[in-house]
């Protein structure tokens, strides 16, 4: 057995030793050659200070800014989103003054127009055979067309009710034409209608006894020159044209373009009377 002084004795020299040892890693801490570090002047540090304040104010931004990359987060709620607009468009009524959507009807295609009957076809090419001579002035020739229409083709109403009308109007023209008129300018008149339906002898005769009536009318001796023009009477219709334009020299501009007296342009005294020398 050992003694308590032995223990007491490498008690000792144990913790002796375990200082020893901790002093040394401090001395060789300490021992150890730091980077030399140079030292600004006072100003320098001054501005490194500053610049340090000013990076950490610049900082602060970045930090607001990456607050808003939170917001992500709400996710669920941008899908939710389409199902309630899909829901309030279903549910939804027209607001007040809105535009309307304008409903207008469909068209439907007219059914073709019947055909008319072989009768009928028949009478439409009869009242348009009568109505052309009723244009013309033909009133006699248009009247018996009219009759004839009538007496056949009176089961096709609609046309032999049209071919009555102008029947009366055609019969109420030749009453008139019967009873010759009796001053100047009625038979002027008649004489112009004779002239256009092409008969000139009946427009020559209605012309001359005008001039009984009024012999100083310009207007007069010109339809007498023109109906002698068509008939082929130069000499006369000359006479005529001259005294027309003595009387009335503003229908020389009519006579230069009027068919009736085309027959009398390749006469040279209708060139001076119309074309006369300019003074």
């Amino acid at each position: 057995m050992s003694s308590p002084e032995k223990r007491l004795s490498s008690r000792s020299t144990a913790r002796s030793s375990a200082k020893g040892a901790n002093a040394r890693k401090r001395v060789a801490k300490s021992t150890r050659l730091k980077p030399a570090t140079k030292r600004s002047p006072p100003g320098k540090a001054r501005a490194n200070k500053a610049t340090k304040v000013t990076s950490t104010k610049k900082a602060s931004p970045k930090r607001a800014a990456a607050k808003p990359a939170a917001k992500p987060a709400a996710k669920p709620r941008a899908k939710a989103a389409p199902k309630r607009l899909a829901k309030v468009t279903k549910s939804a009524a027209p607001r007040r003054g809105a535009a309307r959507p304008i409903l207008r009807p469909v068209k439907k295609p007219l059914p073709p127009p019947p055909q008319p009957t072989f009768e009928e076809a028949a009478a439409i090419t009869a009242f348009e055979s009568a109505h052309k001579e009723f244009t013309r002035g033909r009133f006699a020739e248009a009247r018996n067309q009219f009759r004839s229409l009538i007496d056949k083709y009176s089961s096709v109403s609609e046309v032999a009710a049209r071919a009555r009308t102008y029947l009366a109007v055609a019969e109420a023209r030749l009453r008139t034409e019967l009873t010759p008129p009796r001053d100047a300018d009625s038979l002027y008149d008649r004489g112009v209608i004779e002239l256009n339906r092409g008969e000139y002898v009946a427009a020559q005769e209605l012309f001359e006894r005008a001039l009984k009536r009024e012999p100083e009318a310009a207007h007069i001796h010109y339809g007498l020159a023109a109906a002698r023009s068509r008939l082929g009477a130069l000499d006369t219709a000359l006479k005529s044209q001259r005294r027309a334009l003595d009387l009335q020299p503003k229908l020389r501009i009519r006579a230069q373009r009027d068919a009736d007296l085309n027959t009398l342009r390749s006469d040279p005294e209708f060139e001076h009377i119309v074309f006369p020398p300019a003074e």
